[in-house]
Protein backbone atom coordinates (compact mmCIF):
# COMPACT_ATOMS: atom_id res chain seq x y z
CA UNK A 1 0.00 0.00 0.00
CA UNK A 2 1.38 3.53 -0.75
CA UNK A 3 0.87 6.56 0.97
CA UNK A 4 -1.80 7.49 -1.19
CA UNK A 5 -3.68 4.43 -0.45
CA UNK A 6 -3.36 4.54 3.08
CA UNK A 7 -4.03 7.79 3.70
CA UNK A 8 -7.85 7.11 1.05
CA UNK A 9 -8.52 4.08 3.66
CA UNK A 10 -8.35 6.42 6.52
CA UNK A 11 -10.79 8.64 5.43
CA UNK A 12 -12.85 6.13 4.11
CA UNK A 13 -13.34 4.48 7.34
CA UNK A 14 -13.96 8.13 8.85
CA UNK A 15 -10.57 8.42 10.29
CA UNK A 16 -8.97 12.15 11.15
CA UNK A 17 -6.44 10.62 13.37
CA UNK A 18 -3.32 7.88 12.74
CA UNK A 19 -1.69 6.31 15.20
CA UNK A 20 1.87 6.12 15.99
CA UNK A 21 2.03 3.00 14.28
CA UNK A 22 0.77 4.25 10.95
CA UNK A 23 2.49 7.46 10.82
CA UNK A 24 5.86 5.75 10.68
CA UNK A 25 4.85 3.48 8.18
CA UNK A 26 3.99 6.63 6.03
CA UNK A 27 7.22 8.00 6.97
CA UNK A 28 9.61 5.23 6.54
CA UNK A 29 7.94 4.71 2.73
CA UNK A 30 9.13 8.17 2.03
CA UNK A 31 12.44 7.11 3.11
CA UNK A 32 12.35 8.99 7.04
CA UNK A 33 14.18 7.12 9.50
CA UNK A 34 11.94 5.61 12.12
CA UNK A 35 12.20 2.99 15.15
CA UNK A 36 10.51 -0.06 14.44
CA UNK A 37 7.51 0.12 16.28
CA UNK A 38 5.21 -3.15 15.97
CA UNK A 39 1.67 -3.62 17.34
CA UNK A 40 0.18 -6.27 20.58
CA UNK A 41 -3.65 -6.98 21.08
CA UNK A 42 -2.60 -8.94 24.14
CA UNK A 43 0.77 -9.49 26.75
CA UNK A 44 1.57 -12.59 24.81
CA UNK A 45 1.93 -10.66 21.71
CA UNK A 46 3.66 -8.14 23.35
CA UNK A 47 6.55 -10.37 24.74
CA UNK A 48 6.44 -12.35 21.37
CA UNK A 49 7.46 -8.89 19.66
CA UNK A 50 9.78 -7.65 22.52
CA UNK A 51 11.55 -10.70 22.00
CA UNK A 52 12.21 -10.22 18.12
CA UNK A 53 13.23 -6.55 18.86
CA UNK A 54 15.55 -7.54 20.74
CA UNK A 55 15.44 -6.00 24.83
CA UNK A 56 15.36 -3.23 26.18
CA UNK A 57 12.09 -2.20 24.69
CA UNK A 58 9.76 0.61 24.75
CA UNK A 59 5.82 -0.22 25.28
CA UNK A 60 3.06 2.78 24.53
CA UNK A 61 -0.37 2.96 24.27
CA UNK A 62 -2.25 2.75 20.87
CA UNK A 63 -5.29 4.37 20.76
CA UNK A 64 -6.69 7.50 18.83
CA UNK A 65 -8.75 8.59 21.48
CA UNK A 66 -5.18 9.10 23.26
CA UNK A 67 -2.93 11.82 21.56
CA UNK A 68 -0.32 12.62 24.38
CA UNK A 69 0.04 8.87 25.70
CA UNK A 70 2.94 10.28 28.26
CA UNK A 71 0.59 12.72 30.10
CA UNK A 72 -1.83 9.30 30.59
CA UNK A 73 0.54 6.94 31.81
CA UNK A 74 0.55 5.45 28.66
CA UNK A 75 4.27 4.73 28.20
CA UNK A 76 6.97 2.11 29.61
CA UNK A 77 10.40 2.75 28.90
CA UNK A 78 13.25 0.47 29.36
CA UNK A 79 11.60 -3.02 29.69
CA UNK A 80 14.70 -5.38 30.11
CA UNK A 81 12.66 -8.96 30.26
CA UNK A 82 8.94 -10.50 29.46
CA UNK A 83 8.28 -10.05 33.16
CA UNK A 84 8.63 -6.48 32.96
CA UNK A 85 6.88 -6.74 29.58
CA UNK A 86 3.85 -8.59 30.78
CA UNK A 87 3.58 -6.09 33.81
CA UNK A 88 3.90 -2.94 31.61
CA UNK A 89 1.06 -3.90 29.50
CA UNK A 90 -1.58 -4.83 32.55
CA UNK A 91 -0.63 -1.38 34.10
CA UNK A 92 -0.95 0.23 30.69
CA UNK A 93 -4.10 -1.48 29.29
CA UNK A 94 -5.72 -0.55 32.48
CA UNK A 95 -5.61 2.60 32.66
CA UNK A 96 -6.33 3.20 28.93
CA UNK A 97 -9.51 1.19 29.16
CA UNK A 98 -11.46 3.58 30.84
CA UNK A 99 -10.80 6.00 27.65
CA UNK A 100 -10.61 3.50 24.79
CA UNK A 101 -11.54 -0.02 25.57
CA UNK A 102 -10.19 -1.03 22.21
CA UNK A 103 -6.74 0.15 23.08
CA UNK A 104 -3.79 -1.82 21.89
CA UNK A 105 -0.05 -1.04 22.85
CA UNK A 106 2.83 -1.06 20.42
CA UNK A 107 6.10 -2.30 21.17
CA UNK A 108 9.32 -0.59 20.17
CA UNK A 109 12.95 -0.99 20.65
CA UNK A 110 14.28 1.40 23.67
CA UNK A 111 16.40 3.81 21.34
CA UNK A 112 19.68 5.38 22.23
CA UNK A 113 20.12 9.02 24.02
CA UNK A 114 20.77 12.12 21.57
CA UNK A 115 19.73 15.28 20.84
CA UNK A 116 16.14 15.78 20.99
CA UNK A 117 14.52 17.57 18.41
CA UNK A 118 10.91 18.59 17.37
CA UNK A 119 9.65 18.68 13.71
CA UNK A 120 5.86 19.47 12.96
CA UNK A 121 2.88 21.08 10.56
CA UNK A 122 0.17 22.98 10.74
CA UNK A 123 -1.94 24.27 8.06
CA UNK A 124 -2.50 27.91 8.28
CA UNK A 125 -5.73 28.79 6.69
CA UNK A 126 -4.21 31.80 4.49
CA UNK A 127 -0.60 30.29 3.71
CA UNK A 128 -0.95 26.51 3.94
CA UNK A 129 1.10 24.37 5.23
CA UNK A 130 4.04 25.56 7.55
CA UNK A 131 6.95 23.43 8.67
CA UNK A 132 8.30 23.75 12.48
CA UNK A 133 12.04 22.74 13.57
CA UNK A 134 12.95 23.28 17.25
CA UNK A 135 14.95 21.61 20.47
CA UNK A 136 13.10 19.55 21.79
CA UNK A 137 11.96 18.76 25.70
CA UNK A 138 11.94 21.71 28.10
CA UNK A 139 13.63 23.81 25.16
CA UNK A 140 9.94 23.53 23.11
CA UNK A 141 8.00 23.80 26.58
CA UNK A 142 9.69 26.70 28.34
CA UNK A 143 11.19 28.50 25.66
CA UNK A 144 9.55 27.95 22.59
CA UNK A 145 12.28 27.69 20.62
CA UNK A 146 11.23 26.79 17.35
CA UNK A 147 11.35 28.19 13.74
CA UNK A 148 8.89 28.23 10.77
CA UNK A 149 8.78 28.26 7.24
CA UNK A 150 6.63 28.04 4.76
CA UNK A 151 6.03 24.64 2.84
CA UNK A 152 7.98 23.70 0.53
CA UNK A 153 11.66 24.39 2.28
CA UNK A 154 15.19 23.65 0.40
CA UNK A 155 17.94 22.00 2.57
CA UNK A 156 19.48 25.48 2.36
CA UNK A 157 16.05 26.20 4.09
CA UNK A 158 16.03 23.91 6.40
CA UNK A 159 19.13 24.46 7.25
CA UNK A 160 18.86 28.17 8.22
CA UNK A 161 15.52 27.02 10.22
CA UNK A 162 18.09 24.64 12.17
CA UNK A 163 20.85 26.84 12.53
CA UNK A 164 18.21 30.00 13.70
CA UNK A 165 17.43 28.39 16.52
CA UNK A 166 18.81 29.84 19.88
CA UNK A 167 19.97 27.03 21.41
CA UNK A 168 21.28 26.05 17.48
CA UNK A 169 25.25 25.61 20.03
CA UNK A 170 23.38 22.23 21.78
CA UNK A 171 23.38 20.69 18.30
CA UNK A 172 26.33 22.51 16.64
CA UNK A 173 28.74 21.22 19.54
CA UNK A 174 29.97 22.52 23.08
CA UNK A 175 32.30 22.08 25.51
CA UNK A 176 33.63 19.13 24.13
CA UNK A 177 30.52 17.60 23.23
CA UNK A 178 30.99 16.57 19.66
CA UNK A 179 28.52 18.19 17.28
CA UNK A 180 24.73 16.36 16.08
CA UNK A 181 24.38 15.23 12.87
CA UNK A 182 22.61 18.19 11.22
CA UNK A 183 22.35 16.88 7.82
CA UNK A 184 20.42 14.02 9.18
CA UNK A 185 18.06 16.70 10.32
CA UNK A 186 18.03 18.77 7.30
CA UNK A 187 16.95 15.20 5.13
CA UNK A 188 14.15 14.96 7.50
CA UNK A 189 12.71 18.17 7.38
CA UNK A 190 12.60 18.56 3.52
CA UNK A 191 11.30 15.03 3.34
CA UNK A 192 8.19 16.07 5.82
CA UNK A 193 8.45 18.90 3.63
CA UNK A 194 7.59 16.93 0.66
CA UNK A 195 4.85 15.15 1.94
CA UNK A 196 2.60 17.16 2.83
CA UNK A 197 3.28 19.42 -0.43
CA UNK A 198 2.37 16.05 -2.27
CA UNK A 199 -0.53 15.03 0.42
CA UNK A 200 -2.43 17.97 1.07
CA UNK A 201 -4.91 16.14 2.59
CA UNK A 202 -2.51 15.94 5.99
CA UNK A 203 -3.55 18.95 8.56
CA UNK A 204 -0.91 18.46 11.47
CA UNK A 205 1.98 16.35 12.06
CA UNK A 206 4.16 16.16 14.77
CA UNK A 207 7.57 14.40 15.10
CA UNK A 208 8.41 14.21 19.07
CA UNK A 209 11.06 13.63 19.71
CA UNK A 210 12.99 13.21 16.42
CA UNK A 211 16.92 12.19 18.19
CA UNK A 212 19.79 13.57 16.27
CA UNK A 213 23.01 11.54 17.00
CA UNK A 214 26.81 11.96 15.75
CA UNK A 215 25.64 9.67 12.70
CA UNK A 216 21.98 9.74 11.64
CA UNK A 217 18.38 10.54 12.75
CA UNK A 218 15.56 9.01 14.51
CA UNK A 219 11.54 9.66 14.74
CA UNK A 220 10.98 8.35 18.34
CA UNK A 221 7.25 9.11 17.91
CA UNK A 222 4.97 10.43 15.65
CA UNK A 223 1.05 11.51 15.08
CA UNK A 224 -0.96 12.84 12.41
CA UNK A 225 -4.48 14.87 11.61
CA UNK A 226 -5.85 14.21 8.39
CA UNK A 227 -7.94 17.50 6.87
CA UNK A 228 -11.94 17.08 7.53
Amino acid sequence: MNVAEFLAEARAAGRRYLCEDEVKEILGKVGIPVTPCRLAHNEDEAVELAGELGYPVVLKVRSPLIAHKSDTGGVALNMVDGRHVRQAYREIMARARATDPAAAVTVQPMAPPGREMIVGVTTDRQFGPVLMCGLGGVFTEILGDVSFRLVPVSPGVARNMIQSLRGYRLLAGYRGAPPSDEEALVNILVKVSDLVASYPQIQEMDLNPVVVYDRGALVLDARMVLAG
